[in-house]
């Protein structure tokens, strides 16, 4: 049988080892990084590596790309999907910096605690988002606003660059997200009204919501937070929380409940697209439908 081959493309300085090394112990034989990878770039990679092999052993052919960009990301699967040729298809799977992975984690997380604690579903959720131009954020929201979410960006330094973000979101999967000015307390305590969820994936080691907010966020039913690095980006939550209590009653689910979803999720992708049979091309999507498995 021909060998599981890798290739895995980053617009970045180094490729992560983190997806290196997932990629060989879900079954792949070799494992190649290239660096410094452009949008222009991808075709002839991907034709190199589809034309290289008879059509019967192209399946066992793959791309991966990551870097720290979704929308980059995004552009290079469609820009791979436009070079395939039958019948040399090969396989793809992008989870730029794991956001892919770790958005269909926190959000199915916090879908199935709704579920089983509160009797609701995503559909008409309201979720406000913090380090919403970030990866993870960014990808939070889209899978949210396709499952009927009503989403709200949180702009910590002001609507510009949150809006940027739903305009993007807007154009390429034709939802809706608010993008709004959380810059202040005072703005971010008035954002907080009405919110039924919180999605935290803004920086490491940032404190996003202290005591004093959760408290006065009387509508709030669930909030999550990916970062694990102290202090937590929500005060009061623990790294492994499963739907502790907080202050002001909602209930919290911490980084490493959300972590391990992640890499079980990121891992079964990997897994799937090594044994399968016929060429895949897999995104945030494909991880949200596993990790709801995996809840």
């Amino acid at each position: 049988m021909a060998k599981n081959i890798l290739h895995m493309f980053s617009p970045l300085k180094h490729m992560s080892p983190f997806d290196v090394n997932m990629a060989l112990d879900a079954g792949y034989d070799s494992v190649t990084p290239y660096i410094f990878v452009t949008l222009e770039d991808v075709t002839a990679l991907v034709q190199d590596a589809m034309f290289s092999r008879s059509p019967k052993d192209a399946v066992r052919t793959a791309v991966f790309i990551g870097g720290k960009d979704a929308g980059l990301a995004l552009d290079m699967m469609e820009r791979f999907r436009a070079t395939l040729l039958k019948p040399f298809e090969i396989s793809a799977f992008a989870d730029p910096a794991g956001s892919f992975t770790t958005a269909a984690a926190m959000v199915a997380c916090v879908e199935k605690l709704l579920k089983k604690k509160k009797d609701k579903s995503l559909a008409k959720t309201k979720i406000l988002i913090f380090g919403a131009t970030g990866v993870v954020g960014y990808a939070a929201a889209v899978i949210s606003a396709l499952e009927g979410a009503e989403v709200t960006l949180a702009g910590h330094d002001g609507p510009e660059r949150v809006q940027e973000k739903a305009d993007d979101i807007k154009r390429r999967f034709g939802v809706d997200v608010r993008a709004i000015d959380t810059s202040t307390l005072e703005k971010k305590l008035a954002t907080l009204q009405g919110v039924e969820v919180i999605l935290c994936a803004a920086a490491a080691g940032v404190q996003v919501l202290p005591k004093a907010c959760l408290a006065a966020a009387k509508s709030l039913l669930v909030v999550a937070d990916v970062n694990a690095v102290p202090p937590a980006g929500i005060e009061g939550l623990a790294l492994h929380d499963k739907g502790a209590e907080l202050e002001g009653g909602a209930l919290g689910i911490g980084p490493l409940a959300i972590g391990d979803v992640k890499y079980k999720t990121e891992a079964g992708l990997f897994q799937r697209m090594a044994a399968s049979h016929k060429a895949l091309s897999l995104d945030f999507r494909d991880a949200f439908v596993l990790a709801r498995e995996l809840v």
